[in-house]
């Protein structure tokens, strides 16, 4: 398509001399933008991607794939329930759990958080928190008087294991003179690292026992029951068979998609508005390149001419200043290319060393509710970047080479 005189002819013109500089530097920077907008469009979207991943994968481990409660009530005879779900394929796991809104106090700590009541096999078979055990063991989650904390909880209540911690629940008893909370000091057994900054300071987990008569559930009740499933993507089948073997009309069953949908969504709607926005980097960038051809094309107009008398067609001074806008475009691509790829694949890295060179916290988990910045490449995002870069710089590179193809070698050499 490209002949070698087309070839040469381009990378003279590309190769600035005296007296030509500045349409080169224009060209310079619009190649260091696209890079820019490429590297940064790519980066941008991988933690996004990372965030979706981290949050959903998150929400799932600890809160289940589905979820079955009641309207307004607690289950009652939940073993029943808890076996039918057992029986419907594609079931992983089945937790019931007791849960209530407490205050909690250590010393001078004081703060709400939500209890769980959880057996000590179903926290075994938790494996999102069982595996993040850092202090204590699980074999001491027993009995009346033992709890689970998060380590941010941990941390700032100053509690370590055997530490004691009230917790006080605004529902107790009711006597004439007005409802009593109840209150009752509980050990910490276990501390553990769910990995979500939400979870590790808001979450107190008991005995499943202990906590169905701290919020006098009475032992055949719990508040709900959580499920995970083997393939959380296609949840919907197993959501209805569980609906169907429920015999309980009253018992509502909730899946992932249900409960997370408005996530999704923003999360979605988040990444397409970043996706518009940095594209008009490179679309700066790339009417960058418009402006460099022009002058490119200005300057070169009588070489133009010259080549035109010699006998170089429309067509071939068209495809020398392609290659030299194209040249722009593909190497800004490439490049931008490389930097955003190695620098999501290294942003945990990056992120720490800026940490600890500039002595700030560039990534509050309190904020983000995850403990790092979490990246992911998705291939296909990475191809459309490439390829709507390299579009936007062949189009760029039309108007100014078709003016060049246009122009009258007898009006160009008249006054030379």
């Amino acid at each position: 398509m490209f002949g070698r005189f087309e070839r040469m002819v381009a990378g003279r013109y590309l190769r600035a001399r005296r007296g030509e500089r500045f349409a080169s530097i224009i060209a310079i920077f619009s190649l260091i933008g696209i890079a820019l907008g490429v590297a940064t469009l790519i980066i941008v979207m991988s933690v996004m991607n990372g965030f979706k991943a981290d949050l959903m994968g998150r929400i799932l481990g600890l809160h289940g794939d589905l979820t079955v409660y009641g309207y307004g009530r607690p289950i009652e005879a939940y073993e029943n329930d808890v076996a039918a779900i057992r029986q419907v394929p594609g079931v992983k796991s089945v937790i019931p759990m007791a849960q209530g809104t407490v205050l909690v106090e250590a010393g001078r700590f004081s703060s709400g958080a939500e209890m769980q009541g959880v057996s000590q096999q179903s926290l075994r078979d938790w494996t999102a928190l069982s595996s993040g055990i850092i202090a204590g063991s699980l074999n001491d989650f027993t009995g009346e008087n033992a709890v689970a904390i998060g380590t941010t909880m941990a941390d700032r209540a100053g509690l370590t294991i055997g530490s004691p911690i009230t917790l006080l629940s605004p529902d107790g008893q009711a006597p004439p003179f007005g409802t009593l909370p109840r209150v009752k000091t509980y050990h910490v057994a276990v501390i553990f690292d769910a990995n979500w900054n939400d979870y590790n300071s808001s979450i107190v987990l008991m005995p499943l026992p202990a906590a169905q008569k701290f919020l006098m559930l009475g032992t055949s009740a719990v508040s709900l029951i959580q499920v995970s499933t083997a393939d959380p993507s296609n949840v919907q089948p197993t959501r209805k068979a569980i609906a169907a073997r429920l015999e309980d009309p009253r018992l509502r069953v909730l899946d992932w998609t249900q409960s997370a949908n408005g996530f999704l969504d923003a999360v979605t709607v988040e990444q397409n508005v970043m996706f518009l926005i940095l594209t008009l980097i490179i679309l700066v960038a790339a009417f960058n390149v418009i402006s460099s051809l022009i002058m490119m094309v200005k300057d070169k107009t009588r070489d133009i001419a010259v080549l035109r008398t010699l006998g170089a067609s429309r067509g071939a001074i068209m495809r020398i200043f392609l290659m030299c806008g194209a040249s722009v475009g593909i190497v800004g691509t490439v490049a931008g290319s490389a930097l955003g790829i190695a620098f999501a694949l290294n942003i945990e890295r990056i992120r720490q060393w800026l940490q600890s060179l500039t002595g700030t916290n560039l990534f509050n988990p309190e904020v983000y509710f995850l403990e790092r910045l979490p990246a992911k490449l998705v291939w296909s995002q990475v191809w459309e970047v490439i390829g709507m870069s390299l579009i936007l710089s062949l189009l760029a590179t039309l108007y100014p080479s078709w003016r060049a193809a246009r122009t009258d070698p007898i009006e160009a050499l008249r006054h030379e």
